[in-house]
């Protein structure tokens, strides 16, 4: 091997490194559904509901995603908050909270199921129409899921399959509109590479609902990494 081939070898290795080093996309779990990603320069924020608090003072943020209407995941007062300390923050939701959102002054972009928008730097794409049923006789509201950067899949409360690649998927845990067994199932047809649990805050402490999943997961393929609140991981 020649001493100018080494070197284009060399180049190669830290380029691949570097362009790795670029796609990492960064993401901290705040608390039940609310998740801190950083992909591209940009910050995003999911589902600012009631019951976490921590994202009413972070700074920095670009865009703010919310699913659906439920408190666990909406919270006007908080949406207020954040925008306050990020004026330059995009809420970005389907037309439901739109219109919602619109009854209190603030704005906000419409993604729905199938569309497809670059924000920001950051693609985003919608899936599905409505909330998993809670119950037959209980009116279903709608609820648009969000594919991250054709990477990250954050579905709200349903089970939605976006019919494309997932790389990294929330995977709910619990809730009166689920059972786990059928989360797993969901998970096990959208056969990503990490899962991370979501809809886990009723849960305390979590760690006692992750053995399925630590279980079986491996054997498909799938890494199930038990992010908790506070902590980040880059993917």
């Amino acid at each position: 091997i020649t001493y100018s081939t080494y070197c284009q070898c060399q180049f190669s290795r830290s380029l691949e490194v570097f362009m790795c080093i670029l796609k990492r996309m960064n993401i901290t779990k705040i608390g039940h559904c609310c998740l801190l990603i950083k992909d591209n320069g940009t910050t995003i924020l999911t589902d600012p509901g009631a019951w976490t608090t921590q994202q009413n003072t972070i700074t920095g943020i670009d865009i703010v995603i919310i699913t659906h209407e439920h408190a666990d995941h909406f919270h006007i007062g908080s949406v207020k908050q954040i925008l306050k300390n990020n004026p330059q923050a995009v809420v970005v939701t389907n037309s439901r909270i739109s219109e919602l959102l619109a009854a209190e002054n603030v704005p906000a972009t419409i993604l729905e199921n199938t569309q497809k928008e670059t924000i920001q730097g950051i693609t985003l794409g919608g899936y599905g129409t409505e909330h998993a049923v809670v119950y037959p006789t209980i009116p279903n509201v709608m609820n648009t899921g969000f594919l991250i950067q054709d990477r990250f899949f954050y579905p709200g409360d349903a089970f939605t399959n976006p019919g494309v690649p997932v790389e990294i998927l929330a995977m709910p845990m619990m809730g009166p509109w689920m059972k786990l067994s059928e989360s797993i199932d969901w998970v096990k047809e959208l056969k990503p590479k990490v899962c991370i649990p979501v809809h886990d805050g009723m849960l305390n402490p979590r760690p006692w609902i992750y053995g399925l999943p630590t279980k079986l997961f491996p054997e498909w393929g799938i890494q199930f990494d038990p992010i908790e609140p506070g902590e980040s991981r880059d993917y």
